[in-house]
């Protein structure tokens, strides 16, 4: 019995169930840390999710773990040697240490992802230059994940069986023959386990394959670990154009290539500044909470709140992604974010377009500020591949009279007050008609405000609270400036977010909440007002921009023209295709009506949602609205147009990433 408990194939089976239990313990943590997320989770559900995070554990261990098991079963008596079997061991302690660390790094970073990290992280944070600091500043403002990682190692490292031996081949014959066979049935079945399952028709597992352990694309982070995610996302793969339609079909369902049919003449020459404000979510704003106002006290952006009722905003207006790379080429380029941020697929050096590129054509001068070191997250690559004739930078900054080494924040950025002087003072000094956008920074972890300011704002009840009302003030000092320049009457001010952040209140922890923006569009003179009921996305801002100023020639963009909403209090009807608006909840795709949620996972419907009737998202009513035999049901008819036109806005959005067709002169 001795020789069976220390046969290397019981051993490498006991460790590996042993790193399989601290995965689940690893979960288990993931889940109570995010409890305020994962609200409607029963207990039964969590068991469901348990159970099917065991086949992506088993995956990502037998890639971890592959190199041990062949050590421990390599047919072999020298396998009986000490420093052999010390040397397998702190392989399995360290290589699993590296996965246990990661994985628990993800249960701080999910919170502002939304997702599990994947291998595109490399690409995305490959310009930062104060990657450490954040990870210095993040193991100690999130100690207690610090400590559980730790407690976890610690356990593997006293837990780990080492002890091996071996039959001795003189007394036994078979010895060869049985334990190379046991090498040959343990490749087998680890190769089946990396695959996920047996059959002939049975396709590796992948990410995606988490959706059917959840109800919720949110959920897919819990079945999920990441050293499962970060290998299956690896290699780049290719995107695959569905042909839902043929290609003749396709442009009359949808195009993102737009014609101007009217002229606002109004519109000519009017200077527009676009504000994407970090981390500003919906539920931040008073202005958009009166419902709310006893849950989160009365708001953190007072000045805002302020321009807001004067300005032309959304009752539901969205982010394309979750990530601030997702938000440039959306804002900017009305180019969404599908599957994965365009900034770091294969397909990011496609030549684009943007509202900079249609109007410096118009005799505007263009230029972008972002106040992190030049070069961070791809946006100063970004900003001059879209055709902006000036990138404005920390570098920029730090060249003026007026700036110390003591405006950069430490780890991200230049403060947002003192940025957003400079921005104030170099747009002065700009010719006009301008075209300018600014990406703010001070809201965004690790949640700090300039020493001075501490106690000055609402800590409300998440780290990020004083940091909204923070950047809210230096708006406010913004506008005190910028109201006394010549330029300012002449503006149009457009204000969004990049996405959202951690949220507090069940009525945004949903697939609709998760993205929910502030879109506004305010004009000195108050011509702009009035909260609008078509559903609007940062990918329409472009367009409608280009609508508002009367742009005249044909452009790209996959968002739409709402400008003839911006004047007027009109309640149309959305049986106007171009009134849907599309975003990507991993790994599902949305498109929403006035009032229909529709999620489509690239082959079937999973869930529709009459989100107006119910906000939460609690009655998905894809049955009883596919199985309603009358084919006059409103919802079932706006359900199928709906999907039609998602299906040709995705087929549009692979087929032209792919053959690099993402302006008109390409088409």
């Amino acid at each position: 019995m001795n020789k069976i408990w220390h046969h290397p194939l019981v051993v490498a089976m006991s460790n590996l169930l042993l790193i399989m239990l601290f995965y689940t313990l690893q979960r288990l943590f993931f889940y109570y840390i995010n409890t305020d997320i994962f609200t409607d989770i029963s207990t039964t559900h969590l068991f469901e999710i348990l159970l099917g995070g065991l086949r992506f554990d088993l995956t990502a261990l037998l890639y971890l773990n592959s190199v041990y098991l062949v050590l421990l079963l390599l047919p072999f008596r020298f396998r009986s040697n000490s420093i052999y079997q010390q040397t397998a061991k702190w392989l399995f302690i360290v290589s699993n240490s590296i996965g246990i660390i990661i994985n628990c790094a993800d249960m701080v970073y999910f919170r502002f992802s939304d997702r599990r990290t994947t291998f595109r992280i490399f690409t995305e944070f490959q310009n930062e230059g104060n990657l450490l600091s954040i990870l210095f500043s993040s193991i100690v403002q999130y100690w207690y994940v610090t400590v559980f990682a730790i407690l976890i190692i610690a356990l593997l490292v006293f837990l780990t069986r080492q002890k091996i031996c071996t039959t001795d081949r003189r007394s036994n014959p078979l010895y060869y023959p049985t334990e190379t066979l046991i090498l040959l049935v343990c490749i087998y079945f680890t190769v089946i386990g990396i695959r996920g399952g047996f059959g002939k028709y049975t396709r590796p597992i992948t990410i995606s394959n988490a959706m059917q352990y959840a109800d919720k694309p949110q959920e897919t982070a819990l079945v999920l670990n990441t050293p499962f995610t970060l290998m299956k996302s690896v290699e780049n793969t290719p995107y695959r154009n569905p042909h839902y339609f043929p290609k003749e079909q396709l442009a009359t369902i949808f195009t993102p290539i737009k014609e101007q049919k009217e002229q606002n003449k109004e519109g000519k020459s009017t200077n527009v500044v676009i504000f994407i404000l970090e981390s500003f979510s919906k539920e931040y704003i008073g202005f958009y909470n009166p419902d709310l106002q006893q849950n989160i006290e009365t708001g953190f952006t007072p000045f805002l709140d302020s321009l807001l009722h004067y300005s032309a905003t959304f009752r539901t207006s969205l982010a394309s992604g979750r990530k601030s790379i997702d938000a440039m080429p959306s804002v900017l380029s009305s180019i969404p974010m599908l599957i994965e941020p365009y900034i770091v697929t294969p397909y990011s050096t496609n030549a684009v377009s943007s509202i900079a590129e249609c109007l410096k054509n118009e005799g505007y001068q263009t230029a972008f500020f972002h106040g992190a070191p030049n070069g961070s997250m791809g946006f100063q690559a970004y900003a001059r591949s879209a055709g902006f004739q000036k990138y404005y930078g920390m570098t920029e900054y730090l060249e003026q009279d007026y700036a110390t080494n003591h405006d950069f924040d430490g780890t991200w950025a230049i403060w947002d007050e003192e940025f957003l002087k400079f921005y104030g003072i170099t747009m002065s000094n700009m010719q006009e008609p301008f075209l300018t956008a600014v990406f703010t920074a001070s809201s965004h972890h690790p949640f700090r405000v300039p020493l001075r300011y501490e106690n000055r704002f609402s800590k409300g009840t998440l780290p990020i609270h004083q940091c909204i009302g923070y950047s809210d003030n230096a708006l406010r000092q913004f506008f005190q400036y910028a109201k006394q320049q010549t330029w300012y009457d002449n503006t149009l001010f457009v204000f969004t977010a990049d996405h959202t952040n951690r949220l507090k209140t069940e009525k945004y922890n949903n697939a609709k909440g998760l993205y929910e923006i502030p879109i506004a569009f305010y004009k000195p003179d108050n011509s702009l007002q009035g909260k609008k009921e078509i559903p609007f996305c940062q990918t329409d801002i472009m367009p409608t921009v280009l609508g508002y100023l009367g742009y005249d020639k044909a452009y790209f963009a996959f968002g739409n023209d709402k400008s003839h909403f911006l004047t007027t209090n009109k309640t149309d009807s959305l049986t106007n295709l171009n009134n849907y608006i599309v975003n990507y909840n991993h790994p599902l795709y949305q498109i929403f009506s006035d009032s229909l949620l529709l999620q489509f996972d690239g082959k079937d419907i999973c869930a529709i949602y009459d989100y107006q009737a119910d906000p939460m998202l609690k009655n998905n009513l894809k049955d009883s609205l596919l199985n309603d035999s009358s084919d006059c049901a409103p919802n079932k008819k706006e359900a199928q147009q709906m999907l039609l036109y998602l299906k040709a806005y995705i087929q549009q959005y692979i087929s032209r990433m792919i053959e690099n067709r993402l302006t008109t002169q390409t088409d």
